[in-house]
């Protein structure tokens, strides 16, 4: 770090939860994402017959009585439900107890995409079928795409900073750059942070399909979603959340807590060019990753790995692998590069989340999981994405990048700590 990032508060990362379709828990998670297993599979919610697209990243397992109170979880959409679970983990962690610590001083910043897609549609199959007022009276309390972060305070009793964050793809990452920048400013002592989606439905599905977004891709479900593949056709959805605690170095050191990363510098920039596409040169991207390492006080050449956003886009992974090159210029070939979405599918609010904590599991352990499925390089894709199983890397800092649809960037920083 520099003398002026030492200067200020510096925040450090001390919990980690995850909810994921490759594992519940982010022991299950890191094992997964190290052996190259997949969580993606045909869907089972719903029938796929008249959808291009079939196949997700599910998490039948999930159940969130093993998370909290079977009246509390009826009152929340899933979303929340994967939210409060991750939380939990990541207060578990950390070994951080509420109860012992000033809870006006702890806060909660969540990401989330589009709130309770599947909640939504069947509230709108009741309003159709059978009138507006058979529709379930906790409607707008469970569906409301803030009630994930009012859901991790109620459940924890975190009276600090509440917030969302709405930015497509990009808002998990968000979220935690944001959570930083609050701590920073003296606003709190800590901050559970991530972000959470569980919008398989039919409606979720049918917006992404009529764009073309997704994959429709009708063999195995393992090879559907290929980052950087030449022969790559979009995304393949997921559910999921990600939660980080995160804390002032002062407040974690205090009570003795175990650090697994300072937080060290976020970016956050808008392309300001399409509403779904990026510019192909990824200006925008570059801007934010550019602001992130400003922000750290670091060089370029400081990093040592990067956990890409990657959502198996034709025009999305071009215009990242370009981004990374203007930023980093001929050592960008040196860099690896992990796509987690290869092997969980795209979480969308949820990314930033469960990504962030996979970087910090690279830069804690020293290896970095695999990008599967890349089996055809393309030409504009033409960096070391990890492609021939997980490796050993050498990271005293890492780079976790998030793009959202709007031309919204988000990149963070992640570095050893160092007292």
């Amino acid at each position: 770090m520099s003398e002026a990032s030492r200067a200020r508060t510096r925040v450090v990362v001390t919990g980690l939860g995850a909810a994921t379709p490759a594992g519940m828990g982010v022991a299950a998670y890191w094992d997964n994402l190290l052996a190259g297993r997949s969580g993606i599979d045909r869907i089972t919610y719903f029938d796929t017959t008249d959808f291009p697209c079939k196949l997700a990243g599910e998490i039948p397992e999930f159940d969130p009585a093993d998370f909290m109170d079977r009246k509390a979880a009826r009152r929340m959409g899933r979303f929340s439900q994967l939210m409060v679970a991750a939380a939990r983990e990541a207060l578990d962690d950390a070994a951080f107890d509420p109860e012992k610590a000033d809870r006006d001083r702890v806060g909660v910043l969540i990401g989330n995409g589009g709130g309770g897609y599947p909640g939504i549609q069947e509230a709108a199959r009741t309003l159709f079928e059978r009138g507006g007022m058979r529709i379930d009276p906790l409607f707008f309390s469970k569906q409301l795409g803030n009630m994930a972060a009012a859901q991790v305070a109620m459940q924890f009793g975190l009276r600090g900073y509440n917030g969302t964050i709405v930015t497509a793809c990009a808002a998990g990452t968000q979220a935690i750059g944001e959570a930083a920048l609050m701590i920073r400013a003296g606003r709190a002592d800590a901050f559970l942070s991530g972000g959470c989606e569980a919008g398989i439905s039919e409606l979720g599905l049918a917006g992404f399909c009529v764009m073309r977004a997704v994959t429709s891709s009708d063999g195995d479900p393992v090879k559907a979603s290929r980052p950087f593949d030449a022969h790559r056709d979009g995304f393949v959805p997921c559910e999921g959340a990600g939660a980080l605690l995160l804390e002032s170095e002062e407040h974690a050191r205090r009570r003795g807590a175990r650090i697994h990363a300072e937080l060290a510098g976020f970016g956050c920039t808008a392309d300001a060019f399409h509403v779904v596409a990026p510019p192909e040169d990824g200006e925008g991207a570059a801007r934010a990753m550019r602001e992130a390492l400003a922000d750290a006080g670091l060089p370029a050449a400081a990093i040592g790995y990067i956990n890409a956003h990657a959502t198996s886009t034709p025009a999305g992974d071009t215009a990242e692998t370009n981004a990374i090159k203007a930023v980093f210029g001929e050592r960008a070939r040196d860099i690896p590069i992990s796509a987690t979405k290869s092997l969980i599918g795209h979480g969308l609010g949820a990314s930033g989340g469960m990504e962030t904590v996979a970087a910090v599991k690279t830069l804690a352990t020293g290896v970095a999981h695999p990008t599967i499925n890349l089996e055809t390089p393309d030409p504009t894709c033409d960096l070391d994405y990890v492609p021939e199983g997980s490796r050993a890397v050498d990271a005293r800092a890492v780079m976790k990048n998030s793009f959202g649809f709007g031309g919204q960037n988000s990149c963070l920083v992640l570095a050893r700590y160092e007292p």
